[in-house]
């Protein structure tokens, strides 16, 4: 391992844990300091996944790999920084996107709705 990667006790970093990352509020937090800035579909794909999420009748699989990848779309630290212009959400949003994918059997068109709802508020 690259010695370079190793904190200074000399041990790897931690694995980022995205599922602790994820809460109501720093979901909150995360889409009113950059809903702007990610844009339109990263947001739309965001709350599409939060509206399933919060569903009962999602399974817990489901819910699992949703919160994971909200979990990274509000985790401080990503592959590509968000305050990078045109691209720092362009890996949010194909996480969002493999998400959405995983779970589509559980979108109901209300959470689609509810999204949408949210996103002409936000975006005018």
């Amino acid at each position: 391992m690259n010695t370079a990667a190793r904190d200074r006790a000399g041990k790897p970093p931690a694995e980022p844990n995205y599922e602790e990352a994820f809460s109501r509020e720093s979901f909150r937090q995360k889409l009113a300091a950059f809903a702007p800035a990610a844009g339109k579909e990263v947001i739309r794909r965001a709350l599409t996944l939060y509206r399933c999420l919060r569903d009962p009748a999602t399974p817990k699989w489901a819910r699992a790999r949703i919160i994971g990848a909200l979990g990274y779309f509000v985790f401080p630290l990503d592959a590509i920084p968000d305050v990078i212009p045109l691209t720092g959400f362009s890996d949010d949003l194909g996480v969002l996107a493999l998400a959405l994918a995983t779970v589509a059997f559980h979108i109901k068109p209300e959470h689609k709705r509810q999204a949408e709802e949210k996103l002409v508020e936000w975006f005018p």
